[in-house]
């Protein structure tokens, strides 16, 4: 595809600075972009290279007198360029039809314009709506059901009984389903609590690569509509993530929780049981969730406090060496101011 700078800006939202005529036929990075290409620049660190970039435009939040080109000012410059990188991006390729080395069990049901890769596993009594391509090595198990234009990766599990809506994007290796981790003791050892409950992915979301997503004991663990998550998370039984949420690399879940919508949870968080987390809450990176967080709050540590008390907090923690040796020097001179007015020789607390 090529088009005009001025066309492009009219499907995006955005305004052109200079000339409109200029025509794009790609994205690429500062560094890599070329003529025909349009590239993104908003953070300063980047000067530099925005000022030697070969674009042949830029889109902007405010224009630039680094780059001599022209620019597509946009009030949200990523959003702008997430829209333009997706009118260039290549659709995703598709097997023509359902191969004939994949095992679809007489029962399934397929949509139209289905497309099912070699090596595809579809269980008895499984739905799979129109136009969903189904990678290599997928498993999708017994009364498993996909809605409408969703895509399944390579090698990505989905145990029985999954409902998964349309439009939900599954990175390779992705497990859903899988057993959560339920176990009573007996004496020294654990007995299994079987998982009888089912995953509910919503409409819209996308699951990361490698993320695990475990079924509920009872009823449902449930992903609501929007939802994005990273790779390698963790998501225990019975846990709901509310719609709109952003969930990072290397979160840990556990069962249970509770996540309001549009939460953001940074990477490597950890929340524990039986907790509830309210609407927009956001959780910076390895923070460590042990007791519920109230809708709109900004939290970071381990145990998480109000983001504002741990800035101050890890301001202190670097000068606690010298605080430390600041006070033994004032336990000294109380001991010798003591030793003056009572008598006696000094004695020194180290």
């Amino acid at each position: 595809m090529e088009i005009t700078l001025t066309e492009l800006a009219e499907r995006v939202g955005g305004t052109v600075q200079g000339d409109g005529a200029v025509r794009i036929a790609g994205v690429a990075s500062l560094e890599a972009a070329g003529p025909g290409c349009i590239s993104f620049f908003v953070d300063r660190r980047f000067e530099a290279v925005a000022a030697a970039t070969k674009a042949s435009a830029l889109v902007v939040g405010k224009p630039t007198p680094l780059f001599k080109g022209p620019q597509m000012l946009a009030g949200n410059p990523m959003l702008a360029f997430a829209k333009v990188a997706a009118l260039f991006a290549p659709s995703p390729k598709r097997y023509p039809g359902v191969s004939d080395a994949a095992s679809v069990h007489g029962t399934a049901r397929l949509g139209a314009d289905v497309s099912v890769y070699p090596h595809v596993f579809v269980g008895a009594g499984a739905e799979i709506g129109d136009r969903v391509v189904l990678f290599p090595g997928v498993f999708v198990g017994e009364k498993v059901r996909i809605g409408s234009d969703s895509m399944v990766y390579p090698n990505v599990t989905i145990m029985d009984g999954t409902v998964i809506g349309s439009r939900v994007i599954l990175q390779p290796g992705a497990v859903i389903g899988s057993d959560g981790f339920g176990f009573a003791r007996d004496g020294s050892s654990s007995l299994k609590i079987p998982q009888l409950g089912a995953v509910r992915i919503d409409d819209d979301v996308e699951i990361g690569a490698n993320c695990c997503i475990d079924r509920a004991a009872l009823g449902e663990t449930v992903i609501r509509r929007g939802v994005k998550m990273d790779n390698l998370v963790q998501v225990g039984h019975n846990t709901v993530i509310g719609e709109d949420s952003i969930v990072v690399a290397q979160v840990g879940i556990s069962g249970s929780v509770r996540i309001g919508r549009q939460v953001v949870l940074g990477g490597q968080v950890g929340i524990a049981d039986h907790i509830e987390i309210g609407d927009g809450v956001m959780v910076a990176s390895q923070s460590g969730i042990a007791k519920s967080v109230a809708p709109g709050q900004v939290v970071s540590g381990s145990p998480a406090i109000p983001h504002r008390k741990w800035l101050r907090a890890a301001g202190l923690t670097a000068r606690l060496p010298d605080m430390a040796e600041r006070i033994r020097e004032l336990e000294h001179s109380v001991s010798e101011l003591k030793t003056l007015v009572g008598g006696g020789a000094p004695k020194r607390k180290d």
